[in-house]
């Protein structure tokens, strides 16, 4: 069998054939830059989903720590209360060992008719003690003599103040 094909129908199968070819290659480079686009946007959803794991490790593990710092924060919160009591007990003490280490170098001791009445950490408080067992107000005064020159007897005084030095000889 013998096909008869005219020139022209040949020209024209060839110019197809021709433009088919060309759209196959155009459409094969089309589906290989479409390739390449899949596999970049695949890249990028894997890189994608790889920072959001990371990321909700990290914000897991930010919120341990913000519990964590919390506990932390509150224990350093009750320690500083705690340091600030133990501040205020010291500064007591302190205080009170001032006043200790402050004390008198002498007591004042109250003779009443020259027996021994009371001893007094200081001046007022005897001369206090003497008027509420009825002192006269004023004129306090330690009288050593009774006439010119010799000492009066102590049973002629009514009431002596006398200081008493403390802390051994002098």
């Amino acid at each position: 069998m013998i096909t008869l094909v005219r020139t022209r129908t040949l020209r024209s199968l060839r110019d197809s054939l021709s433009e088919a070819e060309a759209a196959t290659t155009t459409a094969r480079a089309a589906a290989a830059q479409h390739q390449q686009s899949s596999e970049l946007a695949t890249d990028s959803a894997i890189r994608a989903e790889t920072a959001l794991e990371e990321h909700r490790a990290a914000h897991a593990q930010a919120a341990v720590d913000i519990a964590r710092l919390q506990g932390e924060l509150e224990t350093l919160r009750a320690q500083s209360l705690l340091d600030t009591e133990d501040r205020q007990a010291l500064r007591t003490l302190l205080r009170a060992t001032r006043k200790q280490n402050a004390r008198a170098d002498r007591v004042y001791v109250l003779f009443r008719s020259g027996e021994l009445h009371s001893v007094h950490a200081t001046r007022d408080a005897a001369e206090i003690a003497a008027e509420a067992e009825g002192a006269p107000r004023d004129g306090w005064t330690s009288p050593t003599t009774c006439c010119d020159t010799s000492p009066a007897p102590a049973s002629v005084i009514r009431w002596r103040i006398q200081p008493v030095p403390l802390g051994g000889t002098r």
